[in-house]
């Protein structure tokens, strides 16, 4: 099978003019990491830059600088550069034309764990998934880490990464796409209706689907559960999500 993701290296770009210089040129910087309290100029500029691109910003002690950096030589900022290049949504969508298939695709609302995400990229290509989409901000990028979680798949299944998750979807709807998402209080998933094309969403690992995605959702899904703890690892919940829209279609 041709990779459908393409393998850039996971780099640390340390100092100002070398990160600005990364921004610039269209880099995609999965996080940013800056001297709390510096205000000078070229770092204002960078963070503005950051911000622009909505980059993940951390302001931190000199001490974590000095325990990323790699060179010693950081000069208050550091980036972190993907470790896997990104796909657009329409890509995901073109997958799924070739294949001759409805679209399914997994959303994720904010997942910060990379061995979450990995899991759940994983499950995405066995379960029959065109792509994974994930939100530029307050989320996990496509990190070292990752890749290794994934067990090879993110070599498969593409990720797209966007700025605003409910506009996706609102967009995803005009191509003829519903919407089901994970919540302890929706309807018993085996009596849903998943087929057809569905997206998949998919919330944080302590707060769930966000209040503004779940009501840009067509459904809300529940996972049947018998014990004594009320709530699954996202991955998981992913996982047996995945499965019975992978089930229904296959039934047809």
């Amino acid at each position: 099978m041709e990779d459908t993701q393409v393998r850039v290296e996971e780099t640390k770009i340390e100092g100002r003019n070398a990160v600005l210089e990364a921004f610039r040129s269209g880099k995609t910087i999965d996080k940013l990491y800056v001297l709390d309290g510096c205000q000078d100029g070229p770092v204002r500029t960078i963070v503005r830059e950051a911000r622009k691109h909505d980059t993940i910003l951390n302001f931190v002690s000199k001490e974590r600088l000095d325990q990323i950096s790699e060179t010693g030589k950081h000069q208050g900022v550091i980036a972190q550069s993907a470790a896997y290049s990104y796909a657009e949504v329409e890509d995901l969508l073109q997958i799924a034309r070739e294949k001759g298939e409805a679209p399914f695709l997994i959303l994720l609302d904010n997942i910060e764990d990379p061995h979450n995400l990995g899991a759940i990229i994983r499950t995405a290509n066995l379960a029959g998934a065109h792509g994974v989409i994930i939100p530029k901000r307050r989320a996990v990028g496509l990190t070292t880490t990752v890749a290794k979680a994934s067990a090879g798949a993110i070599n498969y299944t593409p990720v797209a990464k966007v700025t605003n998750l409910t506009n996706t979807i609102e967009d995803l709807k005009k191509e003829g796409m519903w919407f089901v998402c994970a919540d302890m209080g929706g309807t018993r998933m085996y009596d849903l209706d998943l087929k057809g094309s569905i997206g998949l969403v998919i919330g944080n690992e302590g707060e769930g689907v966000s209040k503004l995605v779940r009501e840009h959702c067509d459904m809300v899904a529940s996972i049947p559960m018998k014990g004594d703890i009320d709530s699954l690892n996202a991955s998981v919940a992913c996982g047996v999500l995945a499965y019975e829209i992978l089930r229904q279609r296959l039934q047809g």
